[in-house]
């Protein structure tokens, strides 16, 4: 039996969730939740997605528009297993009542405040914690890129302690009302920014500290790490450890040319739908390592990297797949994570 699915938002993360489920066999999409009529309600559309309406009001308004509704949320989650929340940071508490009178499961984002969810999710450190639960938070994406390599280095070599500068992207390329312009914030001023705590509710063992700037640009965050590990790795070991990860993709600027974020998008964009990349991107040329102590630089797509955490979250909560490996195997394998670009 497939587990039913929808989706409430449709925005930069929510569209990208609901196209990556209708790859997977397992699951059915009901249908999405959209409140605006624009040209992302049109697409649904021509996708031949359901869209469902927050309130009667919001259905009128589509209709008036030209956009087919198929009823409002409640009607949706009369159909529905499990509901992926996507809507803007903090609205998916305000909706979690209703999720929980129809006794629909959850999965939020990590725009959520933790205590949302039973669970903080991210698939290559805690999958099986998601098992049987009602409802799983995945972590932001800046949080995600940073448990990725957190996790590996902690299965081959274990981490002592990790500092982290997080260098982030002001707005999503779509975005018109948010800066800054030309500055470069401090976000917040005073340490350790939020990406810490959000670490320690997946590792909460791990001593982290993070400072994070916000600059003018769109495309993609950077973040450059200190890390002690319990070992002392040599620096090929590191590579090879991963190399052969999930979901991380090394990058020789040397070889390739790319060394910014928009030499990895544009490198994207002739082989990636929508020149996604889901994948944690670490500079292989920034891998420095002397005695224990590491460093590199990564970038993150903060667009579509949470998207295959979300199919993963699904798959722990239902028990599709209890093997970790495996359910991020399948999930890469069909979402198209080659870890290149070329």
């Amino acid at each position: 039996m497939k587990v039913r699915v929808g989706v409430n938002g449709f925005g930069t993360i929510g569209k990208r969730i609901a196209s990556a489920i209708t790859l997977f066999p397992e699951f059915s999409l009901e249908g999405i939740v959209k409140r605006t009529p624009d040209y992302a309600a049109f697409q649904a559309a021509s996708k031949g997605f359901k869209i469902y309406a927050p309130t009667n009001d919001d259905a009128a308004k589509l209709e008036e528009a030209g956009v087919k509704v198929a009823g409002t949320i409640e009607d949706l989650l009369n159909r529905v297993d499990v509901i992926v929340d996507a809507t803007p940071g903090g609205t998916g508490a305000k909706y979690k009542p209703l999720y929980e009178k129809h006794g629909v499961r959850a999965v939020y984002q990590g725009g959520e405040k933790p205590d949302v969810a039973r669970v903080s999710f991210s698939s290559l450190c805690n999958y099986r914690e998601a098992f049987d639960a009602e409802s799983v938070r995945v972590v932001s994406c800046n949080t995600t890129g940073l448990l990725r390599i957190i996790c590996t280095l902690q299965e081959h070599f274990g981490v002592r302690k990790v500092r982290a500068t997080i260098v982030r992207r002001a707005a999503d390329p779509k975005e018109v009302k948010r800066g800054p312009v030309n500055a470069i914030v401090l976000n917040p001023p005073k340490l350790p920014s939020h990406h810490a705590r959000d670490v320690n509710t997946v590792l909460p063992w791990l001593d982290i500290w993070t400072s994070a700037l916000v600059v003018p640009t769109t495309l993609m965050h950077v973040h450059s790490l200190y890390i002690v590990l319990e070992t002392a790795p040599s620096r090929e070991k590191i590579v090879k450890a991963l190399r052969e990860a999930p979901r991380i993709m090394l990058v020789q600027s040397g070889t390739t040319g790319i060394k910014s974020t928009a030499e990895l998008v544009e490198a994207a964009r002739e082989v990636r739908h929508r020149y996604d990349i889901p994948e944690l991107v670490v500079f292989e040329d920034s891998i420095h390592t002397d005695k224990g102590e590491l460093v590199l630089t990564q970038a993150v797509h903060q667009e579509s990297i949470v998207v295959p955490e979300n199919i993963d979250a699904l798959k722990a909560m239902f028990r599709l797949e209890e093997d970790p490996g495996k359910a991020i195997r399948d999930t890469d394998n069909r979402l198209g994570l080659t870890k290149t670009l070329w």
